[in-house]
């Protein structure tokens, strides 16, 4: 079947769905997935809402309900969205996340659950809200338990291979040490080599006071995932001594949230998803806060598909660089660093001495230390 070049017949068939596969032709790989958020919610029976026939997961829809707010935050612009989830609400009585404060309280916490809050959060009303704000920090709780440990273990110095440690923790095991020290203990017999005396490395640990750790945070519909990890690491990092982590979102605007940075709970309920991104805008800013370059280290985190000015946006980093500030892009922050970013605006920023890629936390904190401690 041939694929749709069209853009009038394409409008046409994102419009009659999958129906008209037949007549108009086969979609583009790039539109099937709008085409799948669309029929989940336009190809269902309205009057099975009526007849209470609906299911928490809308029966054997692939998407659940947080799924797809998830996936419709990520294909479509904020005019687009806010029409879905009104035609959601009120033609398809689909409320399990956003108004039935009974679903809410029930639902296991997750990730996935925590984004759809997060999306419809202003859709909310009171009870509901406060409802949410709990499975928030339920969520954020299992997050930073895990992160916490990460970055503890990235901070708590470099190992010195030369000097014997009397602190047996695994991560200061010294492997060859150990087999050294233990080769008597070797039976040719069973060939296993009996440890009684492990041996463990010291940690040398470096000073690092008067760090300021700016996190620039992308909130677009699509960054979701990294928007949460950044609160959370934000607040871990904060704890840390010898740095300051300041925390700016940014869309068109700039929001600095470095007030609310030892609460993600409340930093990720004052987060406004959507809207257009400006990053040159959020950089400029960051700069005039700078009072140490050569102390201070800027994290952009953002897909990189630059709204304002491009041209400004590599100026002002390459500014930035120049006074000895280390900048770093990450095109994802996550569980899965998965990037989906603008390689072209990626590769000047490069050019000009940032660096780019895409990390989970954990690798971020090594990161940081790294170039804090070293």
């Amino acid at each position: 079947m041939n694929k749709i070049t069209n853009p009038g017949i394409l409008r046409w068939r994102l419009l009659l769905g999958e129906a008209a596969k037949s007549n108009l032709g086969q979609l583009d790989e790039g539109y099937l997935k709008i085409d799948a958020a669309l029929e989940w919610l336009y190809g269902q029976d309205p009057s099975k809402t009526e007849q209470g026939e609906r299911s928490a997961d809308l029966g054997d829809s692939r998407l659940t309900v947080p799924e797809w707010i998830n996936e419709i935050n990520e294909l479509f612009p904020k005019e687009v969205i806010e029409r879905l989830e009104k035609d959601a609400i009120e033609l398809y009585g689909i409320d399990e996340v956003v108004t039935n404060l009974e679903v809410l309280e029930r639902i296991e916490p997750s990730e996935t659950l925590l984004k759809a809050v997060l999306h419809t959060k202003h859709l909310m009303n009171p009870d509901v809200l406060a409802a949410a704000r709990k499975l928030v920090q339920a969520v954020v709780k299992q997050i930073m338990d895990r992160l916490a440990k990460e970055i503890r273990q990235s901070f708590s110095g470099t190992r010195d291979r030369n000097k014997p440690s009397s602190i047996k923790i695994a991560r200061n095991f010294d492997f060859k040490r150990t087999v050294k020290t233990n080769l008597h203990r070797f039976d040719a017999k069973t060939k296993k080599l009996y440890i009684d005396s492990p041996a463990f490395m010291s940690r040398v640990k470096k000073h690092t006071e008067k760090w300021d750790l700016f996190l620039l945070v992308d909130q677009s519909g699509s960054m979701v995932s990294s928007v949460i990890h950044s609160a959370v690491m934000a607040a871990c990092l904060w704890q840390l001594p010898g740095m300051k982590t300041h925390l700016i979102a940014f869309d068109t605007q700039i929001v600095d949230l470095t007030s609310n940075v030892n609460d993600p709970v409340e930093l990720l309920m004052k987060v406004q998803l959507g809207g257009g991104t400006h990053i040159n805008k959020a950089v400029a800013y960051t700069q005039s806060r700078i009072s140490n370059p050569s102390r201070s280290l800027i994290v952009i985190i953002s897909d990189f598909y630059e709204g304002g000015s491009e041209s400004d946006l590599v100026r002002i980093v390459q500014t930035a660089v120049q006074a000895g500030t280390k900048v770093l892009g990450l095109a994802a922050l996550d569980s899965t660093a998965h990037p989906n970013y603008d390689k072209a605006l990626a590769t000047r920023l490069v050019a000009v001495g940032a660096q780019i890629g895409a990390m989970t936390p954990g690798q971020l904190a090594t990161w940081l230390a790294e170039k804090i401690q070293g």
